[in-house]
């Protein structure tokens, strides 16, 4: 099962806080553990959304949206894409992942489509 992990964003990372390095070297360790359980497929931090542009579709219409976005709650800072076996495997890395913000956060998980799902 291919999951996609999202660290949620924080009003810190909108502002473009860069983690600590005590931070930097935990996820690493964390990144590492995953790489070597087979888990982690790939993962990347994403710039503040002031960075970033959104593209509004209707109909034949599009309509460029600059950032910042509001809703910082809604967006999203970083990912990983995992391969597990069900969704009970991911909930447990997840658990074990230092906590990627300075203050609370959030981490959702989402299952990827499979093809067997449109069969």
């Amino acid at each position: 099962m291919r999951v996609m992990v999202l660290v949620k964003a924080t009003e810190d990372s909108e502002r473009g806080l860069m983690p600590t390095a005590e931070l930097l070297e935990a996820m690493g360790q964390f990144n590492e553990e995953l790489v070597k359980a087979g888990i982690m497929k790939d993962a990347d931090g994403l710039k503040p959304s002031s960075a970033g542009k959104r593209v509004a579709f209707d109909g034949l219409g599009r309509t460029v949206i600059d950032g910042p976005f509001a809703e910082t709650k809604e967006l999203v800072a970083g990912f990983w894409l995992w391969e597990v076996k069900d969704m009970d495997e991911a909930v447990a890395w997840v658990k074990r992942c230092p906590n990627p913000m300075p203050g609370p956060s959030e981490i959702e998980i989402r299952p990827l489509y499979e093809m067997e799902d449109f069969e």
